[in-house]
């Protein structure tokens, strides 16, 4: 028997859904598992009225999160394994996960221990993870797996039925577009990791090197999109160092650098973005060695392989 922790913050209710379909099998193997659902001081509401969604956009890409509430386990506690579940926001983690890794309580909990990291998202979540390892290195955890869930939709929808999601809470089909999010059997077959981390805790193969989640298609990059996501995360770097200058979040001063940085968002998606990915479709026979190596990069440690899922697929 082991004892596992799992860090969530979830707005919809997507990642708690997720979490809770890797959790359930390792409570059926017999391990200890305790959720922790992180609190801010002040809660990030849902919907997100448009105001208050460009206002965290600085203080998300400098990784300057707000405090949290006082968590609900002793900071001294121990565990044999550590799992994050976070969402991205603008290319970096949800401010709620940064604080807990930044915060002194958070980074006692998973100090030498396997960390086993799950977002969903969009489909850029590249930066956020190097944040996400940079963090937890920091705090001397030890990552041992990244999952990642993507929204269902083509790239480009995505761009309409997320943003439609954040701001007015409404997910459902629209002009033609699949549902905003992860699919249903995309949540359904997470339980497969839960069933993998089961039998790896009971092997103690999260005491040895190496992740514990290979062969089950735990990460798949798009590298297109990464190229185009470090173009976005280098012009976020400078634009959230810009509007910190001229105030902190929610002061009106800093509100018409929000409003340049708006209109240079939805322009950058209308017309960057689609240019992007059009030259690199274009260029693909030449980029396609360069892509692959990127590939292969990206998805380390879990990797896209699949040549354990017939082991753990119900």
């Amino acid at each position: 028997m082991k004892h596992v922790l799992v860090v969530n913050f979830s707005q919809t209710g997507q990642l708690a859904e997720i979490a809770g379909q890797i959790v359930a099998p390792l409570r059926s193997a017999g391990h200890v598992v305790h959720v922790e659902t992180l609190v801010p001081e002040t809660p990030f509401p849902f919907p997100w009225p448009i105001i208050d969604f460009v206002d965290v956009f600085p203080e998300c890409v400098q990784l300057d999160a707000p405090p949290l509430k006082p968590l609900q386990i002793a900071a001294d506690s121990r565990f044999d394994l550590v799992i994050l579940c976070y969402q991205v926001w603008y290319l970096a983690p949800a401010l709620p996960m940064t604080a807990f890794l930044k915060s002194a309580d958070g980074q006692r909990l998973i100090r030498d221990t396997p960390v086993v990291t799950v977002v969903a998202c969009r489909n850029m979540w590249l930066s956020a993870q190097e944040a996400m390892k940079r963090l937890i290195a920091e705090a001397g955890g030890k990552l041992r797996d990244h999952i990642a869930f993507v929204d269902q939709g083509h790239p480009l929808a995505t761009f309409i039925t997320t943003p439609r999601w954040v701001l007015t809470g409404r997910r459902d089909r629209f002009l033609g577009m699949p549902p905003a999010g992860v699919s249903p059997a995309e949540i359904r077959a997470a339980g497969r990791f839960g069933r993998a981390l089961g039998d790896a805790l009971k092997a103690d193969a999260e005491r040895r090197d190496g992740p514990l989640l290979g062969g089950l298609r735990a990460v798949t990059v798009n590298p297109r999109l990464a190229i185009s996501e470090r173009a976005g995360r280098r012009a976020f770097g400078v634009w959230s160092r810009l509007i910190r200058l001229c105030g902190r979040r929610g002061q009106w001063r800093r509100r018409p650098a929000l409003l340049v940085f708006a209109i240079y968002l939805i322009a950058m998606v209308l017309t960057v973005v689609p240019a992007s990915l059009l030259i690199q479709w274009l260029f693909s026979p030449l980029l396609r060695p360069r892509l692959a190596r990127l590939r292969a990069e990206l998805e380390r440690p879990s990797g896209s392989g699949e040549f354990n899922l017939h082991k753990y697929e119900p």
